[in-house]
């Protein structure tokens, strides 16, 4: 299972994407400044953008989903319970982890943007995608939700899980780096040996790494754990 990118390159206007990479299994963080195509790089990889010349292969892939950033454009349902159900998932489970099991006969869009980010995330991950493509999950979250995010994600098992994210307190443990600059897509490496190229890194990591420890991965508490080691 993978997703390849053989010499794409996409164009609208004076912005160019250009991508030569390979997606497997396992766990892709994007990073890069806003307007650099990582949102554009979502699209291609889920197929809802073509590219101007070369392809994007799907190898193994019988079923993916995008998450788009703002949760209303994936409103279908005109009931909380409406909605869970939509995904496939299930209606109790999805309304008690969000906390929203007193608002299920509400019209989704009375919940708050938050709210509404909650519930689209915990019905999604509750299903099964050998491609899951998520652009920008952080935004609308706040610590607390965004913690357990990244947990439900650490717990994603088998398929190819790609974030696009200019979150740079909350993240979680992922393994591999890519980077987009100027509509140039760039392939890091795997973690831990990416880390240090890493140009979009938070600065918890950067500190770390001019303290000269060395993270395992790239989350807050492996720079903790990293910084005990070099104690010890």
């Amino acid at each position: 299972m993978q997703v390849v990118c053989e010499d794409v390159r996409f164009a609208r206007g004076a912005f160019v994407l250009t991508c030569t990479g390979t997606f497997g299994p396992g766990f892709h963080l994007v990073t890069g400044r806003v307007g650099s195509g990582k949102t554009t790089l979502a699209l291609l990889l889920a197929g809802l953008l073509d590219p101007l010349s070369g392809k994007v292969r799907r190898d193994g892939v019988a079923r993916l989903t995008l998450s788009f950033q703002n949760p209303e454009y994936h409103v279908t349902g005109a009931t909380v319970r409406a909605e869970i159900g939509s995904y496939g998932a299930d209606v109790a489970e999805v309304s008690a982890e969000t906390g929203l099991a007193d608002r299920l006969d509400d019209d989704p869009f009375s919940l708050s943007r938050g709210e509404l980010k909650r519930l689209h995330l915990a019905s999604l991950l509750a299903g099964e995608y050998d491609l899951l493509v998520l652009d920008e999950p952080f935004s609308s979250l706040d610590c607390v939700q965004k913690r357990r995010l990244c947990r439900a994600l650490e717990e994603r098992r088998g398929g190819i899980t790609v974030v696009f994210t200019h979150e740079r307190q909350v993240l979680p443990a992922v393994d591999r780096l890519w980077e987009v600059e100027e509509g140039k897509v760039l392939d890091l490496g795997a973690v831990p040996e990416a880390i240090p190229r890493w140009r979009h890194a938070p600065q918890y990591l950067r500190d770390a790494l001019a303290r000269g420890d060395a993270p395992e991965n790239v989350t807050f508490r492996d720079v903790m754990e990293a910084r005990c080691r070099t104690r010890d």
